[in-house]
């Protein structure tokens, strides 16, 4: 049993286009190709496919990936262990922010039902939302915090699992076709920009949602933020790191704000 390229972009959440990359570089070859010139998956390329993922998630590189999975004696093992090394310090260090966390919700839990004074400087042990605070009100005022904290406060839970999972969905998209090697002017580039865009108008705060508000300065503007600031630009880096997934996402956005903000 197969599946065809197409199956197997929707199932993994890639596309068709990045699956052709990772046969050009020879990281995943098809099982077959059809008389229709089409690719097709067996098990064993599904398996190889689920590896290169994990791998990804694990922040390995397409040439460190292409090491581990076509290892030299000893090199592929190597390679996978220290990634696996520096994913199991970001879970060490996730997994004590969520101990603080909950131990912060316990002794708040347990203050109320005894009828004890809250301690305040201990119930937001753990909790980080409020990081970029001076940040956001130096760079677009005290409003624009305000009024995107109160947002943030207001969702449920569902509805803040859905708002992450489209922030990763667009960093996962940006990030295959930069790799991928299309122009940032290309169709598929601008159709993620304008998700972009459209993901940025439904903050509340940001000027992107003011109406009226500037928004082609302000996406521009972004856009040389992610490849200046390390910490944004880290979201979009690609195998073979330093800005060049960065740069991508700031000149298809700024194609995308010139042609239609």
């Amino acid at each position: 049993m197969d599946w065809s390229i197409q199956e197997i972009a929707r199932l993994a959440g890639t596309t068709s286009r990045t699956l052709r990359h990772y046969d050009d570089i020879g990281l995943l070859a098809p099982s077959r190709i059809a008389h229709n010139g089409y690719r097709h998956y067996d098990q064993a390329a599904l398996v190889r496919l689920q590896r290169i993922l994990l791998l990804r998630e694990l922040g390995l590189g397409l040439p460190q990936i292409a090491e581990v999975l076509n290892p030299s004696v000893g090199s592929g093992r190597r390679a996978e262990a220290s990634a696996l090394e520096t994913h199991l310090a970001w879970l060490r260090q996730e997994q004590q922010r969520m101990l603080r966390q909950i131990a912060s919700v316990e002794n708040t839990i347990n203050a109320l039902r005894e009828g004890e004074e809250i301690m305040a400087e201990n119930m937001f042990d753990g909790f980080d939302h409020t990081q970029y605070k001076d940040e956001v009100e130096q760079r677009w005022g005290k409003n624009a915090y305000a009024d995107s904290d109160r947002w943030w406060r207001g969702m449920s839970a569902d509805e803040r699992s859905a708002w992450q999972q489209r922030v990763a969905d667009l960093g996962r998209d940006w990030i295959a076709a930069a790799e991928s090697g299309v122009d940032p002017e290309s169709d598929e580039a601008q159709d993620i920009a304008r998700r972009h865009v459209e993901w940025l108008t439904g903050i509340p705060g940001t000027p992107a949602s003011v109406p009226g508000g500037d928004v082609k300065t302000y996406v521009i503007g972004l856009g040389e933020m992610y490849v200046a600031d390390p910490r944004f630009g880290a979201n979009y880096a690609t195998g073979d790191g330093g800005t060049a997934g960065a740069e991508f996402v700031r000149d298809a956005l700024r194609v995308y704000a010139e042609a239609n903000l």
